[in-house]
């Protein structure tokens, strides 16, 4: 048996590699799931909104839609290879770029389009098209 003292004492603390902070980021509540978002903290007073969500694909004006994407209300790039998805928020008022970001990432069956972050049955056969009413002529 060694006389030696141990050269490493570990602290007795349960979570001794992390140091976490007491409230969130910014950035980890923005990621909050919106039904979570509402239950612990209210719900938000915001316009209505029309989010698409749909992952990277093989079309050729798929450089087009990002940017389109990517000027929207809100974006947000979530998962890595495979599982990653893009997610665009847009206001009504948004209705000819939703049209234009829809027709191009529309066709892929992974695209889900939410009305106010919440999937909607006939979302893209009924409520896309009646916010398409609203682009001027």
């Amino acid at each position: 048996m060694a006389t030696d003292p141990p050269k490493y004492r570990p602290l007795e603390r349960f979570w001794p590699y992390a140091e976490l902070p007491e409230q969130p980021t910014d950035e980890e509540l923005a990621s909050l799931d919106p039904d979570l978002y509402e239950a612990l903290f209210g719900a938000r007073p915001r316009p209505f909104s029309i989010t698409i969500v749909f992952p990277p694909l093989d079309v050729p004006d798929f450089a087009r839609a990002l940017a389109i994407a990517r000027e929207s209300a809100e974006f947000r790039e979530t998962g890595r290879d495979d599982h990653r998805r893009y997610r665009a928020r847009f206001w009504s008022s948004d209705a000819a770029r939703i049209r234009d970001l829809f027709q191009i990432v529309g066709t892929a069956h992974a695209t889900d389009v939410l009305i106010d972050d919440r999937p909607i049955p006939y979302a893209r056969e009924l409520w896309l098209p009646l916010v398409w009413f609203l682009i001027p002529r």
